[in-house]
């Protein structure tokens, strides 16, 4: 892959085909602008933020880099009209959307300029964001963390089927944390990548340490997608993830669970560092992360994994 001819880096105006994800309570300005400083993309998650908050992050932003950055907009937040004000009037030029129909927005974005990549964990919606006119597609598999799709595709089986589904340019997300992922989701017909999980882990990401220390002390199979019922998210097992899978086991109704969920959950554990009574979603690769790193670093360390490998393969 040859930066000057990948379409991602083209797409983007980037130097590297990186990705930073739109997490909630981890992607503020200060992980964004680190990435992007360094070549890939930053994405601020607005998913956990008030509309003026996006606004003021953005703004920090844009004052600490010129390169190219992005927001990621989850479209059934309940404030959407406001959020796609902000980005309008802030003259955004890359948003991510997620968690929605793109037919309704899209349109939108592009009609005032706006470079538009929606999220989608199936062929179908793939078909459909193509059809509603996004420039780029990201198929995330069911090992991310965060929200996923009902059918619990993991991502080296949807990226092929994507690929084959779809003419406009693809992004893999869902497990990809090291040049060998990166460099696998490839030959499986992947343009780009999108790295969340890794990047949580950070020295810039907005989550509190506490989170970010337990990711790193995570193992095989200490997270699981659950509230199927509701929204499916990966979470940490932990004493609220308990209190979810005995209410599920119950036979909990929606109610119910939208009930013990209540309000602030993910903020109490991810950005507030409550690490048995908050939710925490992390993807299934935090049990192949072991520190803390700067971001620069780490997409030091995959870009150049990724190079090694790739030139070893071809020799």
């Amino acid at each position: 892959m040859k930066q000057e001819n990948n379409l991602i880096c083209r797409l983007f105006n980037v130097a590297f085909p990186i990705i930073q994800a739109g997490m909630v309570w981890c992607s503020g300005w200060r992980l964004a602008s680190a990435v992007s400083r360094a070549g890939g993309l930053g994405l601020i998650g607005s998913g956990s933020m008030y509309p003026e908050i996006l606004r003021e992050n953005i703004r920090k932003l844009r004052n600490s880099t010129e390169k190219p950055f992005g927001v990621n907009v989850p479209l059934l937040y309940p404030e959407i009209d406001k959020i796609m004000r902000v980005i309008e009037e802030e003259e955004v030029k890359i948003v991510f959307s997620s968690a929605g129909n793109p037919e309704k927005w899209t349109g939108f974005l592009k009609d005032r300029g706006i470079t538009v990549i929606h999220v989608v964990s199936s062929v179908k919606f793939a078909k459909k964001a193509q059809e509603a006119g996004v420039d780029a597609v990201v198929a995330e598999g069911f090992e991310a963390g965060g929200h996923n799709g009902r059918e619990e595709t993991t991502t080296f089986v949807l990226l092929p089927m994507v690929r084959d589904a779809i003419s406009i340019p693809l992004i893999a997300a869902g497990g990809i944390a090291s040049g060998r992922a990166m460099l696998a989701a490839e030959v499986l017909g992947a343009d780009g990548f999108q790295v969340g999980t890794r990047f949580a882990a950070s020295e810039e990401s907005s989550a509190h340490v506490n989170f970010k220390k337990r990711i790193t002390e995570l193992t095989e199979g200490d997270t699981l997608l659950t509230l199927k019922q509701l929204t499916p998210v990966r979470l940490v097992k932990n004493k609220f993830f308990n209190q979810v899978q005995n209410a599920e086991q119950n036979g909990a109704s929606r109610e119910e669970l939208k009930l013990l969920l209540g309000r602030g959950r993910s903020k109490l554990g991810m950005f507030e560092g409550d690490l048995e009574e908050g939710e925490l979603e992390i993807g299934q690769v935090s049990s192949m992360i072991k520190k803390i790193q700067p971001a620069a670093e780490i997409l030091s360390e995959m870009w150049n994994e990724y190079k090694a490998l790739r030139k070893s393969l071809c020799h």
